[in-house]
């Protein structure tokens, strides 16, 4: 039997974290191809120190003068990105950072395994595998220490760009402790928040005073108390912030992106990959089927397991754990996930509507947990297989 009473700690960063500055700009380059070509290749990784942005790795159309063109774009998105997020300052400023491109062409190896023919299916992006998590212990099915701590940056990214808040810089980090009992996360035993400030007098102090308010209206009632133990700032001054103050890499926080450590993770990262990456789009699936399970009343908590070779279209293995609260067998759960959705990488494309340039906005605050949009980004978070796992269940 899993453990009922505990303390469990997740952590999340800011759009202006240096790691995130470069995940956004990786799915920003990802987006303008899509936007082109549906079934456009990218796989685009940057790095971002001070002055400074290098953008590297392969990407494919089927017209080369379209490529070419957009090649002459990437300047200008990684700018674009820059801006957005709010860097300005003396060291990283989007009208001044050196931007260097070294994309390049795909690799026709890589692309002879991934690209469908008549004679066969599409082919996995590469050998791996993925999990998906879903739990019911909040509304988005999401674990609570993770879904707050995204919350709290979201919320100071808000009042910080609407001018509410001008003190505060881009780039920050925070960290929930939060205490279970009887298996339901009832209080905070610990917030920790680290956030650039713009004010160099400002104290510690100064920034609890202007954050806190902030934090309180995104949690919910009663559990910050007398006995939560706060950090903010507890390193003292924080103005020289993002890529400047520490460089930053496309793919770093995969915890973060995901379940904040309470679910196992197969290792790759999603942002600047196309959907023919399983690392991503299988991900989404899992995730997508974890919590249609759990939606569907079918668990309490659901992890699945999914697992592809390089140029093989279907999965190799499907595993799922319900962690002791399922309502079904657990191999009849991993028979019925085969028959009501196909888990080509082809198929999750299909089905998730993945060939959109919907991916610039899942670079911050976590890729699971959102709500869907119009438009099909966060797709893979629709509950409407329900119907079809309890009926094939029955």
């Amino acid at each position: 039997m899993s453990r009922q009473n505990y303390t469990f700690t997740s952590e999340s960063v800011s759009e202006g974290h240096p790691d995130k500055v470069c995940d956004r700009i990786s799915d920003a380059v990802l987006d303008a191809f899509l936007a082109e070509e549906p079934e456009a290749r990218v796989a685009c990784e940057t790095f971002a120190t001070t002055n400074r942005v290098v953008i590297g790795g392969e990407v494919g159309l089927s017209d080369q003068a379209k490529l070419t063109e957009y090649m002459g774009r990437i300047d200008e998105i990684a700018r674009d990105c820059i801006k957005d997020i709010g860097y300005e300052q003396d060291k990283f400023h989007h009208e001044t950072v050196e931007v260097t491109n070294l994309l390049h062409e795909q690799s026709a190896h890589i692309a002879q395994g991934v690209n469908a023919s008549e004679s066969k299916d599409e082919g996995a992006g590469d050998q791996g595998i993925m999990f998906g998590y879903a739990t019911n212990e909040t509304e988005a099915l999401m674990p609570a220490s993770i879904q707050y701590a995204h919350s709290i940056l979201r919320r100071l990214a808000e009042v910080r760009k609407s001018g509410a808040e001008p003190t505060l810089g881009p780039d920050a980090k925070s960290q929930l402790s939060l205490r279970y009992v009887n298996g339901r996360p009832v209080g905070v035993t610990s917030v920790v928040l680290s956030t650039q400030h713009l004010d160099e007098a400002m104290t510690s102090d100064d920034v609890r005073a202007v954050v806190e308010p902030y934090i309180c209206e995104v949690l919910p009632d009663g559990w910050l108390g007398a006995d939560t133990a706060w950090h903010v700032n507890p390193t003292g001054k924080f103005v020289i912030g993002g890529p400047d103050g520490d460089a930053g890499l496309t793919g770093r926080k995969i915890i973060v992106d995901t379940y904040g450590g309470a679910a196992p993770h197969g290792g790759g990262a999603f942002s600047g990959k196309d959907p023919t990456k399983v690392d991503r789009s299988a991900a989404y699936a899992a995730r997508y089927l974890a919590k249609n399970i759990v939606a569907a009343g079918l668990a309490d908590r659901a992890t699945i397991q999914l697992s592809y070779a390089i140029g093989v279209a279907r999965p190799l293995s499907i595993y799922v754990d319900t962690h002791g609260t399922g309502q079904a067998d657990e191999a009849a759960i991993e028979a019925v996930i085969a028959q009501v959705m196909d888990l080509t990488p082809q198929g999750i494309r299909t089905h998730l509507g993945l060939n959109r340039p919907i991916y610039q906005r899942t670079a911050a605050y976590g890729h699971f947990g959102r709500m869907p949009d119009a438009d099909g980004g966060f797709s893979w978070e629709r509950t409407d297989l329900v119907d079809a796992l309890i009926s094939s269940l029955k």
